[in-house]
């Protein structure tokens, strides 16, 4: 069975390399909120996860939601014993979520703009960590446990969210975190002792 990340995966490619070359379709899909606000093009808090900005924005989100949702999918089966399709719900609900904050404080910016799954992805990123905390990533070249790597994209995101000026929506990063940390216990409140547990335990 093919799973829904790499369907995600292939389904976002798609529409990302039509955006790059039809601008239309990129108007059509943006976030953007006096559209929602005004016009109720409701689908917007959606479709903005389905394009991307250019093909380095759209590589590193996907690479980034390979590694990660292919593991979190085992594991919300495997160690939570959930059924398969939670996994998108987490996601597709994640796009929208992450957006909802950006809306609420720009929601008559007609200069503001913003597209990517960036929100989806750290929201799986951080549903993942929830259930490894110690799991070995590699960013940058350097080896670190998933926990530490929480610490360091929490405060970096806090930051760049106050001092702003980098076209990148922070809020999405931030909310899509918790958000993935939230409806993972949600729908398995085990979740949050199978994390506390793994705390005890380091690997390294």
């Amino acid at each position: 069975m093919t799973s829904f990340t790499v369907s995600i995966i292939i389904l976002t490619c798609l529409i990302s390399f039509v955006s790059f070359n039809n601008y239309k379709v990129t108007d059509a899909l943006i976030f953007w909120p006096p559209a929602i606000s005004i016009k109720h093009q409701y689908w917007r808090f959606l479709t903005c996860g389905l394009i991307h900005a250019d093909f380095m924005h759209l590589a590193f989100n996907m690479f980034t939601f390979y590694f990660f949702g292919r593991a979190l999918e085992n594991y919300y089966m495997g160690v939570l014993g959930l059924q398969h399709y939670y996994f998108l719900i987490l996601y597709i609900s994640a796009i929208i979520v992450a957006n909802i904050p950006t809306y609420i404080k720009r929601h008559d910016d007609y200069n503001y703009r913003s597209l990517g799954a960036s929100g989806a992805v750290v929201a799986v990123q951080f549903a993942f960590i929830l259930i490894d905390p110690w799991e070995t990533l590699w960013l940058w070249g350097i080896k670190m446990p998933s926990i530490l790597f929480v610490i360091l994209f929490l405060a970096y995101t806090i930051y760049m969210n106050k001092r702003g000026g980098d076209n990148v929506n922070h809020d999405a990063h931030l909310w899509g975190a918790i958000y993935g940390v939230i409806f993972t216990i949600a729908v398995r409140p085990e979740a949050a002792s199978i994390f506390l547990e793994q705390i005890k335990h380091p690997r390294f």
